[in-house]
């Protein structure tokens, strides 16, 4: 096995597909072949917000925002969202994102994960 993997994130599959015209979602984790890290690329459309959130029951995130702007639902609180902000997500805080005017255009990096994932679902969440 190399010591690298080289990906573009443009060309791995937008797991969004068609259940949305307004959001990218390009999760890279088994594309770059590590033990401890997974990648992932989100593009939201301008006023885009996302009704359901999203936990972990051990894997910690962290956000770097690459384009536009927006806000964050973490738990109860509310935080706006610039060019260059990185946030840090503990894994059992519930988390989702809304686009600003122009947009928003996110690089997720997770930590570890057990085998299939430990994702929480929180449908509806962020209704209001």
């Amino acid at each position: 096995m190399s010591g690298f993997t080289l990906v573009n994130l443009n060309e791995v599959e937008n797991s969004a597909g068609d259940r949305s015209a307004d959001v990218d979602a390009r999760f890279a984790r088994k594309h770059i072949g590590s033990e401890h890290l997974g990648v992932s690329y989100f593009r939201y459309r301008p006023g885009y917000r996302s009704k359901a959130g999203h936990s972990h029951r051990e894997q910690e995130e962290a956000y770097v925002v690459i384009g536009g702007s927006g806000r964050a639902r973490l738990d109860q609180e509310i935080v706006e969202l610039k060019h260059f902000d990185l946030l840090r997500v503990a894994a059992e805080t519930v988390r989702a994102f809304e686009a600003g005017e122009d947009g928003l255009e996110l690089i997720a990096i997770g930590s570890d994960r057990p085998e299939g994932g430990d994702g929480i679902l929180a449908p509806d969440w962020w209704t209001d």
